[in-house]
């Protein structure tokens, strides 16, 4: 059921957000490290600011679950408010 007000409502999966953003954190961190160890700076310091970027997402990620149900709603919160009265 639509009810115009989904973009307002959604909500995300950040458990699985933070899973991937973990798989991408260790890929960055291995990035930086082998490209510094092989003498690719340009390609190092790529991976060091996707390492930042990626951290700083997790930050957020991280602080969105601990402020509870009103980011990460459980499974007997309704999606969305259910429409007052339906328009046919």
């Amino acid at each position: 059921m639509r009810t115009g007000s989904e973009p307002t409502t959604a909500r995300s999966a950040l458990r699985l957000r933070f899973w991937l953003s973990a798989w991408g954190l260790i890929w960055a961190i291995f990035g930086t490290v082998a490209f510094a160890l092989v003498g690719r700076p340009g390609w190092a310091a790529a991976c060091g600011v996707l390492w930042v970027i990626v951290t700083l997402d997790m930050t957020m990620i991280i602080r969105h679950i601990h402020q509870g149900p009103h980011y990460q709603p459980g499974r007997d919160i309704p999606p969305y408010r259910p429409p007052e009265h339906r328009l046919r």
